[in-house]
């Protein structure tokens, strides 16, 4: 790859938490010449911005308090700048779940670099948050078609293949999944033995 030849997303927010000054600025102008649309907050807002697409934070001896997400729920990739001679405690940026770590200043080429890493980071972990969400979406309908077929085996004398086709049929009747059939058969059947429990009492 030529040198500067890096781009970023046209129309990236990317926000800056850093002391103004020229180290600042030139990573300000630095991201703008990349197209990036970028807005500096000094001081640091406590918590910090999680609107946006990038978060460039100067290292904060109370960093990982100041997140406002949860680790490994971030909404933007976050980059920690480090200043000349700034020592940086290796645990707290762990704690801070943060993407990638800049000096500041650092050159345009740099910085580029460290941006394109970072997002690459960020958005396959948010793929991955995805496909686990997804599973565990998966394994609870799962769930759910298991109860409401031990339900129907027990209640209507069915057997396991023929309450999973009565869940079936009902799904397709329905053009809904059959986690769905079951999650609503047993809702309707609790919400039948409240009815009971309140009539006997």
């Amino acid at each position: 790859m030529r040198a500067g030849s890096t781009t970023l997303a046209p129309g990236l927010l990317v926000r800056i938490v850093a002391s103004p000054g020229p180290a600042t600025e030139t990573l300000r102008r630095a991201l703008q010449r990349r197209h990036a649309r970028v807005s500096v907050d000094w001081p640091a807002p406590d918590p910090l911005p999680a609107a946006g697409d990038l978060l460039f934070c100067t290292y904060l001896p109370d960093l990982p308090r100041r997140i406002p997400w949860t680790p490994g729920e971030a909404p933007l990739a976050l980059i920690v700048l480090l200043e000349a001679g700034q020592a940086a405690d290796p645990e707290l940026l762990r704690l801070a779940t943060c993407d990638a770590v800049l000096p500041h200043p650092a050159s345009p080429e740099l910085v580029a670099a460290t941006v394109a890493v970072a997002r690459d980071k960020f958005l396959y972990e948010r793929r991955l948050r995805g496909r686990i969400e997804r599973l565990e979406e998966t394994l609870r309908a799962l769930r759910t078609v298991e109860r409401a077929k031990a339900l129907l085996i027990a209640e209507r004398n069915m057997t396991e293949e023929q309450a999973y086709a009565f869940l079936r049929e009902r799904a397709m009747e329905r053009r809904v999944t059959v986690g769905a059939v079951a999650a609503a058969y047993l809702d309707s059947h609790d919400l039948l033995e409240l009815s009971r429990q309140r009539r006997g009492g």
